[in-house]
């Protein structure tokens, strides 16, 4: 069981006002990070082993695919109606046991 610490560091990763464009490609491309992660981390596991268990790599992977085509509808409703869209990302970084 992991047992969690204190916060020890928070970064501010992104804070602002943007247009619907600038939202859409800030958060697409954080979420595409993501994805290129898993994917490679999958990649990792499978090299030499062909049954490694990538079940929650490739989870990962649709999820984070189905958010940023949620996130891409949100940002063409916004641009619709003429909108901008706040982005507040923090991460909280622990060390755990």
């Amino acid at each position: 069981m992991n047992t969690s610490k204190e916060v020890m560091h928070k970064v501010q990763l992104v804070d602002g006002i943007f247009t619907a464009s600038e939202a859409s490609d800030i958060v697409s491309n954080l979420i595409g990070e993501k994805i290129n992660f898993h994917k490679l981390h999958r990649l990792s596991m499978s090299e030499g082993n062909i049954n490694s268990d990538t079940g929650y790599d490739d989870s990962r992977v649709v999820e984070l695919t189905a958010e940023r085509k949620e996130f891409k509808e949100l940002c063409r409703e916004a641009r619709l109606m003429g909108k901008k869209i706040k982005i507040n990302g923090i991460l909280e970084i622990e060390i755990i046991d």
